[in-house]
């Protein structure tokens, strides 16, 4: 990838990024502007339950990218398991349709893998659209870090260009926000020497990564 593919692929993720917490930004700023203008009480304390709920959401966004995203610098080369649970377990909080299952044996996880697994939980999470199942997998075996996120429910909603830019068959100039992701990940894992892969079926998405372990990833 050449800097300006580069730059292009910080763009879109930002955009992502911004398009994703306008939401609840955009709620915590209507919420401040209701409670200029109310005087009733029982209306202020649900204003002020509002703006906890918005202010929360936005945190838990904001945690989700630093680390799906960026560069995490608060994080060694290895991150415990506890932390991108954490995360995913805020994305579905007020998803009451949707139950995790974890089956995580490693204590910690190199930064790519990491990313890769928050990035394919939010994949499987919005392809979740009338709830479901999401089970969450990683093990390490013979040097690599497996990585294996289940969406199971009634309705799958999964954009094929996501697939695309999973498994590298995208076009350079079809990759907008919402792909930006999935390819970032797909260069994680070939830096590793790794690869992802997926499939999909009316009702069941699988997204898997084999990430060997080595020094000097990216992350």
């Amino acid at each position: 990838m050449d800097d300006s593919q580069s730059i292009d692929l910080a763009a879109m993720l930002c955009s992502r990024l911004c398009h994703d917490m306008l939401s609840p930004v955009g709620a915590l700023n209507n919420g401040l502007e209701l409670l200029a203008m109310e005087d009733d009480p029982e209306m202020r304390r649900n204003v002020m339950a509002l703006l906890e709920q918005s202010a929360t959401t936005s945190t838990n966004k904001l945690k989700f990218f630093r680390l799906a995203f960026g560069a995490a610098g608060g994080f060694g080369e290895r991150v415990d398991v506890h932390e991108p649970r954490a995360l995913i377990d805020a994305l579905v909080a007020d998803k009451q349709k949707v139950e995790v299952n974890w089956a995580i044996d490693a204590a910690n996880l190199a930064k790519p893998a990491v990313k890769v697994l928050l990035n394919f939980a939010q994949i499987a999470i919005d392809a979740l659209v009338r709830g479901g199942t999401l089970d969450i997998g990683a093990e390490m075996r013979d040097g690599n870090c497996e990585i294996v996120v289940r969406a199971a429910g009634p309705k799958i909603g999964f954009d094929d260009n996501i697939g695309k830019a999973l498994d590298g068959s995208l076009a350079r100039e079809e990759l907008s926000s919402r792909t930006a992701a999935a390819h970032m990940i797909r260069l994680l894992a070939e830096q590793s020497g790794g690869g992802l892969q997926y499939a999909r079926t009316d009702e069941t998405l699988v997204l898997g990564a084999i990430l060997p372990e080595g020094e000097g990833l990216i992350g």
